[in-house]
């Protein structure tokens, strides 16, 4: 995708959002495959049942996965979060989303919490559009 070096994507799908996910993976399957990819075990789990890309499962989300992912942002681990979220359902685990949200606002890490942004946010690394490498560029 970006010839230095793989895309470090997390995925995260609610429940009422796995179809989705789904879709939006088949969409992007060939660039995903250049990406280091971490999920929450479910959606890991299931995006490793329907494609061949080794997604690297953390635990289930109300189980800690999303502080898991949380903390790959702080240590600046990750160049994308799609969290495909289920706004119309409430989730025991909401202050762990909200957590989530916050550490990817505090080190501007992109986040995408639809498929309309996330079609944005994994063209835009398609592209070669790498924000870690841009922010880079730009202190120089």
């Amino acid at each position: 995708m970006n010839g230095k070096r793989p895309h470090r994507i997390a995925l995260v799908a609610h429940d009422g959002a796995k179809a989705a996910m789904l879709d939006l993976v088949e969409r992007h399957e060939v660039a995903l495959r250049t990406s280091r990819l971490v999920a929450t075990a479910t959606t890991g789990g299931l995006l490793n049942e329907h494609f061949d890309l080794r997604v690297h499962c953390l635990m289930s989300g109300p189980l800690g996965g999303d502080l898991q992912i949380g903390a790959l942002v702080a240590e600046e681990q990750l160049d994308l979060v799609v969290f495909l979220r289920d706004p119309l359902t409430a989730h025991p685990h909401d202050p762990d989303i909200q957590a989530l949200m916050k550490v990817c606002d505090v080190h501007d890490t992109p986040l995408a919490t639809n498929p309309a942004t996330a079609e944005l946010c994994l063209g835009a690394l398609a592209r070669g559009g790498a924000r870690r490498e841009r922010a880079a560029a730009g202190a120089a």
